[in-house]
């Protein structure tokens, strides 16, 4: 399934590099795989920041080229340069392999450019991870990012949340909750507690993170994920931002560069990142 939809997916993206005029280098980080993404032009005050990427697909899908859209979408419309991390995953390898290879690359990252400079995105599992790579930077004691974007992001495995009933068989994107993004968690954990603050950040500590974007839709199944989160960073002091999209199913703002609302969506949060991060 994930080979199918990450060959379909990835011929959409020489035209997404095309239209957004964005460059894409295959490398490898301390061993991590991963895409080096540099829009054709760069701004002055964007010159000396970087942004990591962690594509979605629940933990089994999007390998490759086929995890770039997003950040095809971030370099080209908020003109930054992008390290996409293209993770390991089943049936390659289990957790802790994605969360541990995100952080080989931010480890990597802080000694090429200044931290503060530097923002973490991600979207559904992605947005789960950017979440639990913060965490585990307190918990290792490491820089943190100036700014972070995770978009609707899995931050509760173990289904809690209103809108995995209210949405349910509305959201077109993950359908059900015991659909197919349930099992690919599951896949991926391999046994491990679904609680856990890394596969379920809602639950981790987060006094003392850097201020967020949360991006969501109406539809989506994992709104209120998002909107817990959310309350969560507001309770422990920290500048939260939430933008809802209308009619939204999951992650719909990273299926298509042509539509307007992805465009306002990757316009609001390099807006955020350019607000916070330091010049």
């Amino acid at each position: 399934m994930a080979d199918a939809g990450a060959a379909t997916l990835a011929k959409l993206v020489p035209g997404m590099l095309e239209r957004l005029h964005v460059k894409v280098e295959r490398t490898t980080i301390d061993g991590v795989r991963a895409f080096i993404l540099t829009p054709e032009t760069i701004p002055p005050e964007n010159r000396d920041r970087l942004l990591v990427h962690v594509h979605g697909g629940c933990y089994v899908l999007n390998p490759g080229e086929a995890g770039l859209p997003e950040a095809i979408f971030m370099a080209g419309f908020g003109r930054f340069k992008v390290i996409s991390v293209d993770y390991r995953m089943p049936p390659e390898a289990y957790y802790p392999a994605a969360h541990d290879d995100a952080m080989t690359v931010w480890r990597a990252a802080i000694r090429m450019a200044d931290p503060r400079k530097m923002g973490i995105f991600g979207t559904s599992a992605g947005g789960a991870l950017t979440l639990a790579m913060v965490l585990r930077a307190k918990q290792e004691g490491l820089p943190l990012p100036g700014a972070i974007a995770p978009g609707t992001p899995m931050s509760d495995t173990t289904k809690v949340g209103d809108s995995f009933v209210t949405n349910a068989m509305l959201d077109n994107v993950l359908v059900s909750p015991d659909g197919f993004c349930d099992d690919g968690a599951k896949v991926y954990a391999a046994g491990h507690d679904l609680k856990d603050p890394m596969l379920s950040p809602v639950y981790g500590d987060m006094r003392g993170f850097p201020p967020t974007i949360l991006t969501t839709g109406t539809r989506d199944l994992l709104l209120s994920n998002t909107v817990r989160v959310h309350r969560k960073l507001r309770d422990a002091g920290v500048e939260a931002y939430l933008q809802v999209g209308e009619g939204q199913s999951h992650a719909h703002y990273i299926r298509d560069d042509t539509a307007p609302e992805t465009r306002k969506v990757f316009e609001e949060i390099a807006w955020f990142f350019d607000k916070h991060l330091e010049r």
